[in-house]
């Protein structure tokens, strides 16, 4: 008897001792959410239909031969994310209100008014690909063949997501896109696994080339806009002051800053390596939202593109978000005072991004094609807000003793150099595509 009851206090006491050690688990796991919050808003807003349609567009037309772009647009957004994070954490200030301290409102106020077309434009993009997406997936499960209606789809996620908006708190928006990243990526990787392309096909992507084709190098650009998008490290600077991040956090910042660029360079080459290893082969081509699902399809199979779905729909919800939050967190930045989205003006911006969403549901057109040449539009003012925060990262008066070292201001120099001339090539495809 007295052994029993021994087995029982022992069986008691482990398994008291796993519920702490659970609970303990999962609050260290929270603990590391928390910690990554500001990269995983920028994995969110970066990875959305936008690069899924540009990564499979490259990946149909040329395979993984681009597979270098994505590489090297990632490397050097890990490396101005920190510039620009680094520069919030010394200064206690934001790019967009060190714009307007250093250089003037007008300054501030062109880069704000451009990065809202921007976001516009992209918004409406961005639901559009969605909803034709869903709308493609869903025709076999409707008597009539006809698929939900892009209209219907366009209000239930716009009205879903302005309802989260309005409602919730940044931290529970976190955890939301940490869930929907979480999602995109197993969708994304599952797809890639089916169907990628020999080893060797995409290490040989990583020499540099353009191929000689038509609108090679608008997809280029496209590339590396959305990865490298002004936007990102406007709105970089933003969401680490929301931290309250100190100057000795910068190893957090750092660390943070390589778990969003590694992950967008894991997904982006995931949805390359789906197109790469199915469209390719096939002399396939995407041109519009649903050639995605129509010509996937077949080659596939209809598990793995419902998978497909998954991540598009995922993506699509994650980089909304961040669309959605902007422009007031811009503005308010802008004013220097805390966002507010449960005020009046909030939620009318808030709504009216939601109601651009119906603009092609409505008024039809070819969102593939929109969505590469707002990437490319997205190009075109990095290189001014680079060059401004290469200025100030030099400026004693502003930095201190933590002024840029001669090799950071190299790398600063080289990479705004890089994406005036990718801007170029950007504009010279679309006039070419146009």
């Amino acid at each position: 008897m007295t052994n029993e009851r021994l087995a029982v206090t022992n069986a008691g006491a482990a398994a008291s001792g796993a519920a702490p050690a659970t609970k303990s688990l999962w609050k260290k796991f929270a603990l590391f959410l928390s910690t990554i919050g500001p990269g995983l808003f920028l994995v969110g807003y970066n990875i959305g239909t936008g690069s899924i349609t540009t990564m499979a567009s490259a990946g149909a037309s040329h395979g993984m031969i681009l597979s270098w772009a994505v590489l090297l647009s990632c490397v050097f957004t890990y490396f101005l994310i920190v510039y620009f994070g680094r520069y919030t954490l010394i200064t206690g200030e934001s790019a967009l209100q060190a714009f307007r301290k250093h250089f003037g409102r007008h300054v501030a106020l062109f880069v704000l008014v451009v990065l809202v077309f921007t976001e516009m434009v992209s918004s409406i993009g961005v639901m559009a690909i969605i909803t034709d997406v869903v709308h493609e997936w869903s025709k076999p499960l409707t008597a009539d063949g006809e698929g939900i209606s892009t209209i219907l789809l366009a209000i239930l996620f716009g009205g879903m997501l302005v309802f989260l908006l309005i409602n919730n708190r940044y931290g529970f928006i976190e955890k939301l896109l940490a869930l929907f990243v979480a999602l995109m990526g197993i969708s994304f990787l599952m797809t890639a696994t089916m169907v990628i392309p020999d080893a060797s096909v995409v290490i040989a992507g990583l020499v540099p080339s353009i191929p000689d084709t038509a609108n090679a190098g608008l997809i280029v650009a496209g590339m590396i806009g959305t990865t490298m998008g002004g936007v990102l490290y406007v709105a970089r600077s933003i969401t680490v002051k929301e931290k309250q991040w100190k100057a000795s956090d910068l190893k957090l910042e750092k660390r943070d800053a390589f778990i969003s660029s590694f992950l967008m360079f894991f997904l982006s080459l995931s949805i390359m390596a789906a197109a790469a290893g199915t469209l390719h082969p096939q002399g396939l081509h995407v041109e519009n939202a649903i050639d995605m699902i129509q010509l996937l399809e077949p080659l596939a199979g209809r598990f793995a593109i419902s998978i497909f779905v998954v991540g598009i729909v995922c993506a699509g919800l994650s980089s909304l978000f961040p669309h959605y939050m902007l422009v007031p967190l811009l503005l308010a930045d802008y004013r220097n005072k805390p966002m507010d989205l449960s005020s009046t003006g909030s939620k009318a911006i808030v709504v009216f991004y939601a109601a651009l969403g119906l603009v092609v549901p409505i008024f039809g057109g070819r969102p593939v094609l929109v969505m590469i040449i707002t990437q490319v539009f997205a190009l075109l003012i990095t290189p001014i807000i680079l060059i401004l925060m290469t200025i100030l990262q030099n400026r004693k008066a502003v930095m201190g003793e933590q002024t840029a070292t001669p090799l950071s201001t190299f790398m600063l120099v080289a990479m705004t150099l890089f994406t005036i001339f990718m801007a170029v090539i950007g504009v010279i495809g679309i006039i070419k595509a146009l």
